[in-house]
């Protein structure tokens, strides 16, 4: 069974004396769980869990604690717009996520907040950076493949730069994640693939079948120089 933590947080806000009636809803990640399953699990995307948690990379490890939503009570004299700005979300996000057709709202109304589709900072970007540096130098382990890899990107005639599992590779051009075959590699595992990287299987293609892998990578210059090669692929364990 899967295991999951309620946390209650309350803060003040310092025009009134009302209380903010927030709480965030946690994960505690178990040993075969990938950010995918999880996702499907609570009806977000992947790139909704990794930015709630700051995550650089899709990888992620048992016992470790993630955060799915917060959720926020409402009050009397709220507006849709007051809340966006107080959890720096837009209107349209939080009738996404609560299924609003308008903007009205009741008191004691839950609505869950989840991560902000924008992009981060400069300053967070150049910190995720250099955390997917540091992870890519650990050593893999698990059961290992030798593969033929080839590369695509996002802005092919006809793609919707949007992954089989839900990874918008527009919105996050520097993603690493494979199209492979299910029956070899599961959809949702964390790989690691030689001269590559650490990466999340999040695809599937019509020629991706048996011990073939498809590699993203932002452009089209770096999907030629990459060409076809034979590389291990380590599925994590």
């Amino acid at each position: 069974m899967k295991k999951w933590v309620i946390i209650l947080a309350t803060s003040i806000i310092v025009a009134g004396a009302t209380a903010v009636k927030v709480s965030a809803e946690e994960y505690e990640v178990e040993k075969g769980d990938s950010l995918w399953k999880i996702a499907q699990q609570y009806d977000t995307t992947v790139n909704e869990l990794q930015q709630i948690n700051d995550l650089s990379s899709t990888t992620i490890q048992p016992k470790q604690k993630l955060t799915i939503y917060e959720t926020y009570i409402v009050e009397k004299g709220d507006t849709l717009t007051d809340i966006a700005k107080k959890f720096s979300v837009t209107v349209d996000e939080l009738k996404e996520w609560n299924d609003l057709q308008s903007d009205l709202i009741a008191i004691d109304q839950e609505l869950e907040i989840r991560g902000s589709k924008d992009k981060p900072s400069d300053e967070k970007a150049e910190a995720i950076d250099n955390k997917s540096e540091t992870t890519s130098s650990k050593k893999p382990e698990g059961q290992t493949m030798r593969m033929t890899a080839t590369a695509y990107t996002a802005s092919c005639s006809g793609c919707t730069g949007v992954t089989y599992t839900g990874v918008d590779l527009n919105a996050n051009p520097d993603a690493k994640v494979i199209a492979v075959d299910p029956d070899v590699i599961p959809l949702g595992s964390e790989v690691y693939v030689e001269g590559y990287g650490y990466a999340t299987a999040a695809d599937i293609g019509g020629a991706i079948n048996g011990n073939k892998i498809d590699l993203y990578v932002p452009t089209k210059e770096e999907a030629n120089d990459w060409g076809v090669r034979t590389v291990d692929v380590t599925i994590i364990e």
